[in-house]
């Protein structure tokens, strides 16, 4: 494992156990066991360790949004594009990652790569949302994706990541499911004036 990446899972250990304001970059450098000059030659401070993260969130965010904008709209395409979300988020040990972000949401919303998050969370809801863009589907839309989101802190600690997984797809897949009877009926509609 390379430096940059022990020092990722390092500050992250400390700053789900202590909390970011809690948390300094001596703290980090001494559970590493290297000075806080080596420390500084990879991140110069905890806001640039946490971009890395969100960086790292964004790149796959993105990954995401231009794969699902090749695909044809409908029920399968929502339910692919929150299938790999809901993957990526539970694979590559990206459960301590998401504990933070969970844990820490006034440190994100005040960094630029927070922003930058929330404006692909809100990206991939509209691709969820599908044409008919009404405030229901929005809302339906963004709450699929929290619900992904919700299942790493609204379940049992003893709950197993598959099990999270599941039940956080089964639960968006139910909201997805809502936006596609929302067409069908506009499309019903629709068809009726004609």
């Amino acid at each position: 494992m390379d430096t940059r990446t022990r020092i990722q899972e390092v500050a992250l250990e400390l700053f789900t156990e202590h909390g970011y304001e809690k948390t300094s970059l001596r703290e980090v450098a001494e559970r590493l066991g290297v000075t806080k000059a080596a420390l500084y030659y990879h991140f110069k401070s905890k806001e640039e360790i946490v971009n890395s993260f969100v960086e790292d969130r964004i790149s796959v965010m993105d990954e995401l949004i231009r794969w699902a904008e090749t695909q044809q709209p409908g029920v399968e395409m929502r339910r692919a594009v929150l299938r790999r979300y809901a993957d990526d988020l539970f694979g590559k040990n990206r459960f301590p990652v998401m504990r933070f972000f969970e844990q820490n949401q006034t440190v994100l919303r005040s960094l630029p790569a927070g922003l930058q998050m929330r404006e692909r969370l809100l990206r991939v809801a509209h691709l969820l949302a599908g044409p008919d863009q009404s405030a229901e589907n929005e809302v339906r839309a963004a709450l699929a994706i929290f619900a992904v989101h919700s299942s790493f802190f609204a379940m049992r600690p003893e709950t197993s990541p598959q099990e999270r997984h599941d039940v956080a797809l089964k639960v968006a897949f139910e909201l997805l499911d809502r936006i596609a009877e929302v067409e069908a009926e506009s499309q019903k509609i629709d068809a009726g004036h004609r």
